[in-house]
């Protein structure tokens, strides 16, 4: 009698910690209690990266229980034991690194020459070859209005090609909704996943700071936090009397490995206002223009984990005027620096799911570490019908 009370115990000790728990997390900001988005959390069990939606929010489901870990590069980190998820929806509260006087770091060397010295290093250190997992997400809005939508879970098999990394796309499964004009032109088609990829691995969007002319278009500071050792932020900001739409950066790196973590870069408003207007055929007038990369080390390996770029211009084509607007999302959900082998007819070459036949096999935007929004269920639903 007594084995068969232990033998039940047993199993149902097991079906406790075996069964599928869900959670939701909100982060807000402490001073502020508005939610914070792009917060990375971790869960430390699994190593699963999430990225918290522009509500602050992050919904998983876990076998078992999980200390959570929550980053972001403007507030301290937090950890969030398992036993205080208790409610559907638990909120959490980060303090901002701006209460915190940060110290400008003195150099011998130029900011512009240690950018430099960061991004070489950090192309080398990336690990290559490897497969990178990843949720795609893609809204389109055209003259003010949503009218297109895609996301899909893609294989990004990366390797190098002339000591450059290159990116073959394995298409898992997609959907695509919504229809835009009869006749699509490039503009309409989003980001390239083809290059997108590519373009990080290389940290592209930095060449403009590599030039030794960009010394007379910037202002470089160096700043680090009492409250991080581990890494600096470099703030890079066009002067005053630049010309062009010039971004303003902000990179963060970690100090002994001299690795890239984070990049930040938005057009400002101030830059944006000083901008000349085109009024030629086929040019662009750039309205917002948005772009932020995350890296993680996890002890072992060092590879992308998040991705977000948002544009919004006005074009004039034969004396009509279209205001076009595209954010991407991409969210590593695995790495593996393990070699897979493929068929050359699964490869994906178009330059977006936009044509991509949906293949639908499981409910894959559950467990893509995004959580969408009400308001963007909402527009999918409207766009999807």
């Amino acid at each position: 009698m007594k084995k068969l009370l232990v033998f039940l115990l047993l199993v149902l000790c097991f079906n406790a910690f075996s069964q599928m728990n869900e959670r939701t997390i909100i982060v807000m900001d402490f001073d502020t209690n508005l939610p914070i988005e792009d917060a990375t959390v971790l869960i430390l069990k699994t190593k699963q990266v999430l990225m918290s939606n522009a509500d602050g929010k992050v919904s998983f489901e876990l076998k078992g229980g999980s200390n959570i870990e929550v980053t972001h590069s403007s507030y301290l980190p937090l950890i969030i034991k398992w036993s205080t998820l208790k409610q559907k929806d638990n909120i959490f509260y980060l303090k901002s690194k701006s209460n915190v006087l940060d110290e400008i770091v003195l150099t011998k060397l130029h900011p512009q020459k240690i950018i430099k010295s960061l991004v070489e290093n950090s192309i080398k250190k990336l690990d290559v070859p490897a497969r990178l997992k990843v949720y795609s997400r893609e809204f389109f809005k055209l003259n003010g209005k949503y009218s297109y939508y895609n996301d899909g879970l893609i294989n990004f098999q990366l390797y190098k090609e002339q000591k450059r990394t290159k990116a073959t796309l394995l298409v898992e499964q997609s959907r695509s909704y919504g229809l835009l004009e009869e006749e699509i032109s490039s503009d309409l088609l989003g980001y390239n996943l083809n290059l997108m990829m590519e373009n990080y691995y290389t940290f592209k969007c930095l060449n403009p700071l590599l030039d030794e002319k960009s010394r007379k278009e910037y202002s470089f500071v160096i700043k680090t936090s009492p409250t991080n050792e581990e890494y600096n932020e470099i703030a890079v900001i066009p002067l005053e009397d630049s010309k062009g739409l010039l971004d303003d950066f902000k990179i963060v790196y970690d100090i002994n490995r001299k690795i890239i973590i984070e990049i930040n870069a938005v057009i400002s408003s101030a830059t944006l206002s000083r901008a000349v207007e085109k009024t030629a055929d086929g040019s662009k007038n750039i309205i917002k223009s948005v772009f932020k990369t995350n890296y993680r080390f996890d002890g072992a390996n060092y590879y992308l984990v998040s991705s977000k770029e948002e544009i919004n211009f006005e074009t004039t084509v034969k004396n009509q005027t279209k205001n076009i607007e595209v954010r991407n999302n991409l969210v590593t959900t695995n790495f593996n620096s393990q070699n897979f082998t493929y068929k050359e007819s699964d490869v994906f070459n178009d330059k977006t799911l936009f044509n991509k036949k949906n293949t639908i096999l499981t409910n894959y935007w559950d467990v893509s570490g995004l959580t969408p929004t009400d308001e963007e269920l909402e527009i999918i639903n409207k766009i999807k019908y």
